[in-house]
Formats: C-alpha cells, structure tokens, sequence
C-alpha cells in the first residue's frame, strides 16, 4: 500500500498544479493559455473565451448563455484556486475532491458528446480522480494532511477532512 500511495500522492500534486497553475495563468496571464492582454486583472472573463467559443455539443447554448456571467467567473476562478491549493496542500481533500467532480462534470458536459470518444475523455479521468481523492484513502504523503486532520476546526466540522 505504500507504493500505491506514493503514486496517489504524485497524482495528486500533479493535478493540484495543473488547476493552481490554471487560476495563475488566468489571473496574471502568463502568455501560456492566456496571453496577458486577456487576463482577469485586465478586466477580462476567465471564462467568456470558452464557454462562448469553445461549448459545443448539445449543452452548449446553455453554456453560451453563461459567458460573461461575473458570478460564473468566480466560481470558475475560486474552484481552481480552491481545488489547486487543497490538492497541493492535502487538505481538505472531501470538499475539493466532490468541488472538483462538479467543476470537471460541468466542462465534460460543455463539450458533450466529445468529438473522440462519445462517452469517456480526460474529464471523466479527472472525475475518477477527484472521486479518489474525495474518499480520503490514498494520497496522503508529501501533504499536511495529518496535521489537517487532527486540527479543532476539522475535530469541529469533520467535512473539512
């Protein structure tokens, strides 16, 4: 078992940075996939881009309809925050685990049917992943994930596990 979670433990910083690295990205736009004219400290939506461009399939005018939304740009930006951080940290894994199932089943869907495989692409990955992580078995090494857990305010509000 030990093994295995060193491996869920790399799984999990890997995916931490890729969603910290995301919010990073769009907020200072670091010319990556947002180039800094585009970025969110120069006024511009994180999110318009593509949920008004890139949403297709047949939810995507649901999507489109939220593009430009303020509130859907900072949920957008407050989930990778969030979900990159905790991931990084291990911590609070529960919340940013189900957190990160909901945010990566709104992309899959935004994109559904997906052009190379009708029903399983990265997202439904990441899905399984965060579900994983969710659970709180593995994945604990290189983390404050102990520290966290004995903590009064976990003690306190055990969801925060």
């Amino acid at each position: 078992m030990k093994k295995i979670d060193k491996l869920f433990s790399l799984l999990r910083l890997a995916l931490g940075f890729v969603f910290f690295w995301a919010f990073i990205d769009k907020v200072w736009g670091l010319g990556f996939a947002t180039t800094p004219d585009k970025s969110w400290l120069q006024g511009v939506s994180p999110t318009t881009g593509f949920l008004k461009f890139g949403a297709e399939g047949i939810f995507a005018p649901f999507f489109h309809g939220l593009a430009g939304n303020p509130l859907i740009d900072w949920l957008f930006m407050l989930g990778l925050l969030g979900i990159g951080v905790s991931l990084l940290l291990g911590i609070g894994l529960r919340i940013a685990g189900y957190s990160g199932v909901l945010l990566i089943s709104f992309l899959y869907l935004s994109l559904f049917p997906s052009e190379n495989n009708p029903l399983v692409d990265e997202h439904i990955i990441y899905l399984l992943l965060f579900l994983i992580f969710a659970r709180g078995e593995v994945g604990h090494r290189f983390s404050l994930y102990r520290w966290w857990g004995q903590s009064d305010l976990v003690k306190k509000y055990p969801i925060l596990q």
